[in-house]
């Protein structure tokens, strides 16, 4: 903060107040926020009912009742900032009332200060997400046996995934997209009540957190036999996969990570249908850095964790994604996620 004129921080919900503290916030319209002096001790500001989580939190704890202003309180720590970094998912209401507080200060994304710490990942937090990985692989190799697809709903077989993540010793499933047949060309699709059909693709994309650190995994099933389109297609996809893993070393730029992967789709003839960006980075939260696009110059470092994604998406037919999660080593690459990449057949 010092090095960056930055005179105070502000974190509230979102990641980097876990991160730094091990406290998270509750998202509500009662005001939790750590407040971060450059020349002083850090104050944590909960409202009353939230003091018996903070215990553990090692610095000092300031409650707030229901009868007073918390903007107010924790504004008084700092009396005139000249710059101050505020956390990226602070609730607009809260923000407009500090800078009613600080009607002079220039405010900054705290993630410009807080994202260079949090894209390197240690050891422990890789194991963690080597654990969510592993998991949501396990689910991968149990889908011929204990998910029924077709003649179910797609909200159906959703239900079973986020039950499976679960069982898998994740405390949360945080999304579960179940895409077939023509639904599978809308990269996002909300499972809804399509009936999954005889020769339809399937994708399957889901993760859930555990410990704090997420998970998120893509295959591609096939109910029955796949037609040779898609065979195809899919064929380009796996290719894209790991050409993009392949290319992760250090130093290497984030950029050329995605144009490894987009050109093996686009020298198939099918860049137009490759629609989004390779990957994205992954750990206290399912997006963050670093992402994996084109534009990106980073570099790769040891420690950073992302996906690798790439997707072909035909409309009114199919679409086809593979994703893994990926960790930058010191000379090359680990994919923590490992479940069979091929075109499996489901019934």
């Amino acid at each position: 903060m010092e090095s960056v004129g930055i005179d105070v921080t502000l974190l509230s919900v979102g990641a980097d107040l876990p991160y730094f503290t091990g406290y998270e916030a509750r998202p509500s319209e009662r005001l939790t926020v750590l407040v971060v002096p450059v020349g002083g001790d850090p104050i944590l500001f909960v409202p009353l009912l939230e003091a018996p989580g903070t215990e553990n939190v090692p610095f000092e704890v300031k409650t707030w009742s229901e009868v007073e202003d918390p903007v107010g309180l924790a504004s008084s720590v700092v009396s005139s900032p000249g710059r101050v970094a505020v956390g990226d998912h602070m609730w607009s209401v809260f923000l407009t009332r500090f800078q009613r507080h600080w009607g002079h200060a220039r405010w900054i994304p705290a993630s410009d200060l807080t994202g260079k710490l949090r894209i390197r990942k240690e050891p422990g937090e890789i194991e963690l997400l080597r654990r969510a990985a592993h998991g949501v692989d396990r689910i991968m190799g149990r889908m011929q046996v204990d998910v029924p697809f077709s003649g179910r709903v797609e909200r159906e077989v959703a239900r079973d995934l986020a039950e499976l993540t679960i069982g898998e010793g994740h405390e949360s499933a945080e999304f579960t997209i179940v895409a077939s047949g023509p639904n599978g060309a809308s990269p996002h699709h909300h499972p809804g009540d399509r009936v999954i059909e005889e020769g339809d693709l399937v994708v399957c994309d889901f993760g859930g957190r555990l410990n704090g650190y997420y998970s998120d995994s893509t295959r591609t099933f096939v109910v029955g036999e796949p037609s040779e389109e898609q065979r195809e297609v899919h064929e380009v996809v796996l290719a894209a996969n790991v050409a993009g893993r392949n290319a992760v070393t250090p130093g290497v730029t984030c950029e050329a990570i995605d144009q490894a992967a987009r050109s093996v789709i686009d020298d198939a003839g099918f860049g137009d249908y490759f629609v989004h960006r390779t990957g994205h980075g992954i750990g206290l939260e399912v997006h963050e850095h670093p992402y994996i696009v084109g534009g990106n110059e980073l570099p790769l470092d040891p420690g950073m964790t992302f996906s690798v994604e790439p997707g072909i998406y035909l409309p009114g037919q199919f679409g086809v994604r593979i994703e893994d999660i990926v960790v930058c080593t010191g000379d090359g690459v680990e994919s923590l996620n490992d479940s069979d990449r091929a075109l499996v057949s489901v019934s």
